[in-house]
């Protein structure tokens, strides 16, 4: 009897210490989680562009984790609000650096908050993959080396909208433009570009994020003599613009800048909103992309899944954060979670995303053309392709 009991012993002992190898070994082999930090404006001002962002990437880890992972490793997600503030921000990402152990970090959604936080991931060496506009975000390159953005650049879409000035014979443009990150950024390239285009800008306006009434900076326009105006904001006041041209009785053309890519907005604007022009990508219209087109089994899976998922409308800021965890999980499947792998990965990245085909190197950190864009327009409440 005792015997049999050592031996019984013997074995439980056994198993014990080959289960615990086991585990260790599975440590050691790199299958714990895949830690990646989101930093969204799911609240405040911008939460049209991070709400989205948000369901988005939930979506996606669901999906992958109810597959079996990345390589047998579950992907756990750290989201953050920031509120698009950038104090939460900062905040929010020495959070998931030094606390959650991140390798890596999406977001966040505003080019100001972007801004706020590239030096620090750039002094701890971790990637991020901001889902904002500005170019600055991303250039010049040598003092963004663990920076990416999947947005088109802002300077491509106002030659998108110049292009299409120049073929309408407009050559004198009032802009109107939000004082966030993006919209300073947007109003900087417009005046640039402006003289390669020769196109006079005859007055120059802004409005805050807060504000409920544009009528005193569009007078100023109408009187000017502006033959059209660019609108470029992100913020929902970018909606009251159209409206207060419709009571001013400010005829002329508006364009809008691509951060105008969510039917919220065209919806916030009313019939005023009809016939708004600018530059979106293509999820926008996915059912106007030709079906050789090699982005439209991806807009039309994404668009399929997010509006079952969450019974609303797609838009832009969604695109931006699928096609930046999906780069993520690219690379995490040939690399693995460590930062300094997976930003060299990143950096070779070709994708074919919601935004664009993107081809990401050492000289380019967004990977995307003026070619990503396609000229849209409002036609009541929805987004079509310009036929013009």
């Amino acid at each position: 009897m005792k015997k049999r009991i050592l031996i019984l012993s013997m074995v439980v002992t056994f198993l014990l210490a080959f289960s615990t190898s086991s585990l260790y070994a599975e440590e050691k082999a790199g299958l714990q989680d895949y830690d990646v930090g989101c930093v969204f404006a799911k609240t405040g001002k911008a939460s049209w562009l991070g709400e989205p962002e948000w369901n988005t990437v939930e979506m996606i880890a669901k999906e992958i984790n109810e597959a079996g992972g990345i390589n047998g490793h579950k992907l756990v997600l750290h989201l953050e609000d920031t509120g698009g503030e950038n104090t939460r921000a900062v905040n929010a990402v020495k959070k998931l650096i030094n606390k959650d152990k991140v390798c890596t970090i999406i977001g966040p959604s505003r080019s100001g908050t972007s801004m706020a936080v590239i030096p620090i991931v750039q002094k701890a060496k971790i990637p991020l993959v901001s889902c904002a506009g500005a170019a600055v975000i991303v250039t010049p390159v040598k003092d963004r080396k663990w920076v990416f953005k999947v947005p088109q650049r802002d300077s491509d879409c106002v030659k998108r909208i110049y292009d299409h000035m120049a073929a309408k014979g407009i050559s004198t443009i009032g802009i109107i433009s939000g004082t966030t990150g993006f919209g300073a950024a947007g109003r900087a390239q417009l005046k640039d570009i402006a003289k390669e285009y020769k196109i006079n800008i005859v007055a120059d306006e802004t409005y805050s994020p807060a504000d409920t009434d544009m009528t005193a900076q569009l007078l100023k326009i109408k009187n000017a003599g502006a033959q059209a105006l660019v609108n470029w904001s992100i913020v929902p006041a970018q909606s009251i613009v159209p409206q207060n041209m419709q009571q001013l009785k400010l005829t002329i053309p508006l364009y809008q800048s691509h951060g105008f890519g969510n039917v919220k907005y065209a919806a916030a604007a009313g019939a005023a909103g009809n016939g708004i022009i600018f530059p979106g990508g293509r999820l926008l219209a996915v059912n106007t992309v030709p079906d050789d087109n090699p982005q439209k089994k991806v807009l039309v899976s994404y668009k399929e899944a997010y509006e079952k998922t969450y019974n609303d409308t797609v838009s832009t800021f969604g695109g931006h954060a699928y096609d930046s965890l999906w780069i993520v999980v690219n690379a995490l499947k040939k690399v693995g979670d460590d930062p300094v792998k997976l930003r060299d990965e990143i950096e070779k990245t070709e994708f074919v995303g919601t935004a664009g085909i993107f081809k990401f190197s050492p000289a380019d950190h967004c990977g995307l053309g003026k070619d990503a864009f396609e000229l849209l327009t409002v036609k009541d409440g929805k987004f079509v392709v310009l036929k013009d």
